[in-house]
């Protein structure tokens, strides 16, 4: 899979699409997906049944009445699931149910909460006193996904459940707990397939912080070129990425990792090597490397 070239992107304009009203929630998100090359009829949402939300194999378990117990544990019945997250789960442009190998994270639907009452999940609830809620409310947090090892988790308040797209929080750690990962989970959505698609579907280019220090002013260079696209710092494993974006190319500036600094994906080779000019000397004999997808 190649991403369409017919026409090219500029990503440097995407907080303007971001911001633009939208006739659905997930437009913006299948203008993106196409941008990188999905036709949304490579899976049927006819193969996957909403109302299950589990494995057949599970239903064979010779354990199934205690992993039955566990699950009532850990969700919350009078908790209503956000219509986003259910519309999420059978449209039928969901990349994520096409090909989870993409993302690389373990969904939870329904979701669960933490603190974990089964056991199983890692964060604790939002800290008292923390900004993210009231005082005296509601401190739990309903996890819908989570990192591959569950290093984070992604879920909304358990407060905030009755709204149609609620803000998503991720867990950064014991001492910050929670943070906003995303001002809704759409949008959430949309920062995943944005964080993940084009460094598989694309072009890309890694610079670390020992290329970057051939040039003190290179980043300063990429930075000014390749405008903020408008999203949340995006946290995980330790992580603070902005993305950035450009004719045909999104830049991860991860402001945390040393070793991974910057990270382009390109829609076509030309835009990742326009960027590495840039750069100029942090980039001498490096030259991008082709779609793994």
């Amino acid at each position: 899979m190649t991403p369409s070239i017919e026409h090219a992107v500029d990503y440097g304009q995407f907080a303007a699409r971001l911001a633009a009203p939208r006739a659905s929630r997930w437009e913006l998100l299948s203008e993106v997906q196409r941008e990188w090359g999905f036709e949304p009829d490579e899976w049927e949402p006819d193969e996957w049944d909403p109302d299950l939300w589990e494995d057949e194999d599970d239903e064979e378990d010779e354990d199934e009445d205690e992993d039955d117990e566990d699950e009532e544990l850990r969700v919350d019945p009078n908790l209503s699931v956000p219509l986003a997250l259910r519309e999420w789960w059978t449209w039928p442009e969901n990349t994520f149910m096409a090909n989870a190998r993409w993302y690389w994270t373990h969904p939870e639907m329904p979701p669960t909460l933490r603190p974990d009452p089964g056991g199983w999940g890692v964060a604790g609830a939002v800290p008292d006193g923390s900004p993210l809620l009231p005082p005296g409310g509601d401190r739990r947090v309903c996890v819908f996904m989570a990192e591959y090892q569950y290093c984070n988790e992604w879920g909304y308040a358990a407060a905030e459940a009755g709204q149609d797209d609620p803000r998503v929080l991720v867990s950064v750690g014991d001492d910050e707990g929670w943070a906003v990962q995303d001002r809704s989970v759409s949008e959430y959505f949309l920062h995943l397939a944005l964080i993940r698609l084009p460094f598989r579907l694309g072009w890309t280019l890694r610079v670390s912080q020992e290329q970057l220090d051939r040039d003190p002013a290179a980043l300063g260079r990429l930075t000014a070129a390749y405008p903020d696209m408008g999203l949340l710092p995006w946290r995980e494993l330790g992580s603070d990425i902005v993305l950035r974006g450009g004719p045909d190319l999104i830049v991860r500036h991860d402001r945390a990792d040393p070793e991974d600094v910057l990270l382009l994906a390109g829609r076509t080779e030309a835009a990742v090597r326009e960027a590495a000019a840039l750069l100029g000397a942090p980039c001498k004999g490096s030259d991008p490397e082709p779609p793994r997808d």
